[in-house]
C-alpha cells in the first residue's frame, strides 16, 4: 500500500485510525521500514498509573511487566503439561522437605538501574508480595506464615512451617509475581515501585506517554540484547480500530480479536493469527455480599437458568468449553461431575425453596459487563440476561466502557455495585490458589464477596496439604465440588487468546496469560 492509499483508507476509516495516534509519516519513513525499530503492540485495556506489580490486577500492566520484569520461573502451561515450569532467574528448585524449598539463582543478572540481582531481592519480593494490604496479595497467609533465609547471594530457602502449609506452593507461585529490587521495596509502596518499573527483563521502562507505554531494548539483558529497539505498548479500546491499525501496518501485534475479525484477517497474506487456550476463565460473579445472592439457592438457580452451550456458539473460536472454576491448564483441573448445567426445572425448584417461586419477590437485578476488551461480552450478556428473565429473574444488562466497568468491578462493604458482574481472571502460573483463594476465601472479598466458613476450611485444607499429590486430591474431591454446590460464581468458559500480527513478526512467544517474550523477536 502506497502513502496515498494509506491516507485514503485512513480517511474512510474516520476516527478509527485517528484513535491509534500513529503518524503515517513515521510509518512511511525509512526508519520504520527497517528491522531496527520498536515493536508496536496495541492493547485492549487501559492502565492504572500505579506501576507497583502488587498494586493492581490489570492485565494490560501485567503484560507490560512481561516485557520489563524478570521471574524466577516462567510457566508456558500447555494442556498436556499443566504443571511444567521453565527456569528464568532461578536455575533449580528443590523440595528439601514438606515445609522447606531451596531455590538456586542465576548469576550475572542486573536490574535496569544497575543493581546486581541477588537472593535479597527474592526475599524482599516474597515478603512484600505476601503483605495483606497489597491489592495483588500473592504469597499465602501473610509474611508471618513463612520465613526466607539467604545463606548466600544465589541461594534462597523458603520455610513454611510457621504457616503449616506445604512449601510446594511456592513452586508455582514463582511464576506469578515478578522479582522486585530490594532497594525499591525498602522505599515502600509510595516510592519508586509505584512510579516506574525496574526489572531484569529484555526491555527497560522509559516513560508513559498518554496511552503509550514506551520501552527500549536493554543491552545488559542476561540472554543478550533484543533485536528490536524497543516495545511501544498502546491502549486502543476499540476492537475495530485495533484491527484496522494492524491491517494498515500501524501495529505489529494486536490482542483480543473477535471471532469475525479472525475470519477477515486469515484471508490476508500479510497477517498471521495466534490462537492459544489461556489460563483465563470468564465468570459471571454473583455479589454474595448482599441479597438475593447471599443465598446459595438463588445463585445455583441462576446457574441452572444459563445454557452455556449457547454461549459457546456465540464465542466461536474465542472460547473453550470447561467445567470448573480454573482453566484446564491449571494444576488440579478436572471436569466436575456436579458442575451446574442448564436445567430450568431445577432452577424453579431452588427459587421456590428460597422463597421466590417463579422469581416473585426478587429485587431488580443489575448485570454489569464491559465492551471493547473481552470478545463478545455484550452478545452473550444479552443472552444470559434473556435466559435469566425467562426463569423469572428481573435482570437489566448494563454494558459499560472498560474504564467505567473497572471502577465498579470489586466488592465493597455492604455490597458492591450491581448484583452480577462479568469478568475474567488470568494468572501466569499453574497455581489454582491464585484464583480460588483470591476470590473465595473470606479474607479476600475480591469480586463476589463471599464469606463461608466451609469454603475457607476447604481452601485451607488443600493449601496445607503436605505434597502436590495430596493437594490435587484435596482440590478435586473437596474444594472444587464444594464450590460447584455453593456457586459463588459461574465459570462460563475458558478464554482463548487470539492475537493478530504482521507476517514479518518472527520469534514472538506468547504465554497463555497474555504476556509476551519479545527478546528474540525480529521484524523482517
Amino acid at each position: 500500500m502506497d502513502r496515498r492509499s494509506f491516507l485514503r483508507y485512513g480517511a474512510l476509516a474516520g476516527t478509527a485510525l485517528g484513535a491509534a495516534r500513529i503518524n503515517p509519516d513515521f510509518f512511511f519513513s525509512s526508519a520504520f521500514a527497517q528491522e531496527s525499530r520498536p515493536l508496536v503492540f496495541l492493547s485492549a485495556e487501559n492502565i492504572t498509573g500505579n506501576w507497583d506489580p502488587t498494586a493492581h490486577t490489570t492485565l494490560s500492566q501485567t503484560n507490560i511487566e512481561g516485557f520489563v520484569m524478570g521471574y524466577l520461573t516462567r510457566a508456558p502451561m500447555r494442556p498436556e503439561e499443566p504443571d511444567k515450569v521453565v527456569y528464568e532467574l532461578a536455575t533449580e528448585i528443590t523440595e528439601l522437605d514438606a515445609h522447606r524449598l531451596q531455590i538456586k539463582l542465576r548469576d550475572g543478572v542486573t536490574f535496569h538501574d544497575g543493581k546486581p540481582f541477588t537472593a535479597e531481592d527474592v526475599k524482599a519480593t516474597f515478603e512484600y508480595g505476601a503483605k495483606l494490604d497489597r491489592p495483588k496479595q500473592v504469597y499465602p497467609g501473610g509474611p508471618e506464615t513463612f520465613s526466607v533465609e539467604t545463606p548466600d547471594d544465589h541461594t534462597v530457602i523458603v520455610d513454611t512451617s510457621k504457616g503449616g502449609y506445604g512449601a510446594s506452593l511456592f513452586i508455582f507461585l514463582a511464576s506469578y509475581l515478578p522479582i522486585l529490587s530490594a532497594k525499591d521495596v525498602a522505599e515502600g509502596p509510595k516510592g519508586p515501585l509505584s512510579q516506574r518499573l525496574n526489572g531484569t527483563g529484555p526491555f527497560r521502562f522509559v516513560e508513559q506517554r498518554g496511552n503509550d507505554t514506551v520501552m527500549e531494548a536493554y543491552d545488559g539483558y542476561f540472554r543478550g540484547a533484543p533485536k528490536v529497539t524497543g516495545v511501544t505498548f498502546s491502549f486502543v479500546g476499540d476492537a475495530t480500530t485495533r484491527m484496522l491499525s494492524l491491517m494498515n501496518g500501524q501495529a505489529d501485534v494486536i490482542e483480543r480479536l473477535e471471532p469475525e475479525q479472525v475470519e477477515t484477517l486469515q484471508a490476508r497474506d500479510d497477517i498471521k493469527i495466534s490462537r492459544l487456550v489461556s489460563v483465563e476463565n470468564k465468570y459471571l460473579w454473583f455479589r454474595c455480599s448482599k441479597p438475593p445472592f447471599d443465598d446459595w439457592r438463588v445463585r445455583k438457580a441462576a446457574c441452572h437458568a444459563i445454557d452455556r452451550s449457547m454461549i459457546m456458539e456465540i464465542m466461536g473460536s474465542a472460547g473453550e468449553a470447561s467445567s470448573n472454576f480454573v482453566s484446564p491448564i491449571k494444576f488440579g483441573y478436572i471436569d466436575l461431575e456436579n458442575y451446574p448445567e442448564y436445567n430450568p426445572e431445577e432452577c424453579q425448584r431452588l427459587l421456590a425453596e428460597a422463597g421466590y417461586p417463579n422469581g416473585e419477590g426478587l429485587p431488580e437485578l443489575e448485570y454489569i459487563t464491559s465492551t471493547g476488551f473481552y470478545p463478545k461480552t455484550k452478545e452473550y450478556g444479552e443472552l444470559i440476561a434473556a435466559l435469566l428473565q425467562e426463569q423469572g429473574f428481573p435482570v437489566t444488562l448494563n454494558v459499560m466502557e472498560v474504564a467505567a466497568w473497572n471502577e465498579r468491578l470489586y466488592d465493597r462493604p455492604g455490597g458492591g455495585p450491581g448484583h452480577m458482574v462479568d469478568c475474567g481472571w488470568s494468572t501466569g502460573s499453574p497455581e489454582p490458589d491464585l484464583v480460588l483463594r483470591t476470590h473465595f476465601h473470606s479474607t479476600a472479598k475480591r469480586i463476589c464477596g463471599i464469606v463461608d466458613p466451609e469454603i475457607d476450611a476447604a481452601l485451607d485444607a488443600e493449601r496445607d496439604a503436605p505434597s502436590l499429590e495430596a493437594r490435587k486430591e484435596s482440590l478435586q474431591t473437596n474444594l472444587m465440588p464444594m464450590l460447584a454446590d455453593k456457586a459463588p460464581a459461574l465459570s462460563l468458559f475458558t478464554s482463548v487468546l487470539i492475537h493478530g500480527m504482521r507476517a514479518n513478526v518472527e520469534g514472538l512467544f506468547i504465554y497463555p496469560d497474555g504476556q509476551s517474550d519479545a527478546s528474540q523477536t525480529t521484524l523482517g
